[in-house]
């Protein structure tokens, strides 16, 4: 494909994810337009399509999938729809930007994985977090041996506050739904695959969190298959803000990222010392991610290389979650080999 070439992308979706990747597909995003929106919301999509001067606007995505001058899709739609969309977006030779995560069912995930192969379309998916330039300066830091042999990866992943109890019910867990961006970082900034989970967890947050059935607290160990030996801590309400911050410790030395902050000054007085709290949610903090991950996407269709974040790569963080909830179930560590 032509280096030179603008690609066209049909968003569906029009929500608040949708909202974002449109905004960066349209403004922020050399060598794309976006050419349509479809959501079954019409009057969202026009809403949005107005803002961004979008030309088509659906109600029924399947518009963009027949439309032969797109030539490839965001999936920002519920999490129910996001295989079956790939499938069908392969099908009509489109390339496929989706949201995470595929599916919370291995076999429409590897489905999907097939669709895609015999499609030989490009596929990523959008765990964004690899494209934060902190997190990707400790990934870096690992891959040129500047800590030497990974010995232990810590992440802290906290929400500024819970979602409501009806969302949870639909989320997948805590697990599929919040931790699987760390166990995709974990993968990321390792290095290297888990092979085993131990995970405990509990209700500290919300009383009606627990009465859907799911956590809002939780620890997990991982075990990697380079010896090294993980930690994720998971809460579902941070008093101070949204606490993002990971560490690498290693036999030639240690690396650690902070929380983004709105300013970086620190007052000092008789009454202590004051800094700004953490950014408030992911909009704020990850927002810049966003934009470098469809960066990535179209440089992958106009240069014809590999995407960053396969639909493979999709697979391997819910096969950790699922692990995850079994070892918080059944009381033991979990390997992946269990999980089928």
């Amino acid at each position: 494909m032509s280096e030179k070439k603008v690609i066209k992308v049909g968003v569906i979706g029009a929500g608040r994810i949708g909202k974002i990747h449109a905004e960066s597909l349209a403004t922020r995003v050399p060598g794309a337009v976006v050419a349509a929106i479809a959501d079954v919301n019409l009057a969202a999509a026009q809403d949005l399509a107005d803002k961004l001067h979008i030309p088509r606007v659906y109600a029924d995505y399947r518009e963009i999938m027949q439309d032969p001058s797109i030539d490839a899709v965001a999936i920002c739609s519920s999490t129910n729809t996001h295989a079956d969309l790939i499938i069908e977006a392969a099908a009509a030779g489109k390339h496929i930007f989706c949201e995470k995560p595929v599916d919370h069912s291995l076999v429409k995930i590897d489905k999907a994985i097939e669709a895609v192969k015999k499609a030989g379309v490009k596929c990523q998916i959008g765990f964004n977090r690899r494209f934060d330039s902190n997190f990707k300066k400790l990934r870096d830091l690992v891959k040129e041996g500047k800590i030497g042999d990974l010995h232990i990866l810590r992440i802290t992943s906290r929400d500024p506050a819970p979602p409501p109890a009806e969302y949870i019910k639909s989320s997948g867990g805590m697990f599929l739904d919040m931790t699987i961006h760390d166990f995709d970082m974990a993968r990321y900034l390792a290095g290297s695959e888990v092979e085993e989970v131990y995970a405990i967890g509990g209700v500290m947050v919300d009383p009606a969190i627990g009465a859907a059935g799911d956590i809002d607290t939780a620890v997990i160990t991982l075990k990697f298959t380079n010896g090294a030996i993980g930690t994720i801590d998971n809460s579902r309400q941070a008093a101070y803000g949204y606490d993002q911050r990971a560490e690498v410790f290693g036999s030639g030395g240690m690396a650690a990222t902070a929380n983004n902050t709105p300013n970086t000054c620190v007052y000092s007085n008789a009454d202590g010392v004051h800094s700004e709290k953490p950014l408030y949610f992911f909009l704020e903090r990850y927002m810049d991610s966003f934009v470098a991950e469809m960066r990535e996407f179209i440089t992958a269709i106009r240069e014809d290389t590999v995407n960053p974040v396969t639909v493979e790569d999709g697979r391997k963080p819910v096969v950790i979650a699922m692990a995850a909830k079994r070892s918080m179930e059944e009381n033991r560590p979990v390997k992946l080999s269990e999980i089928k």
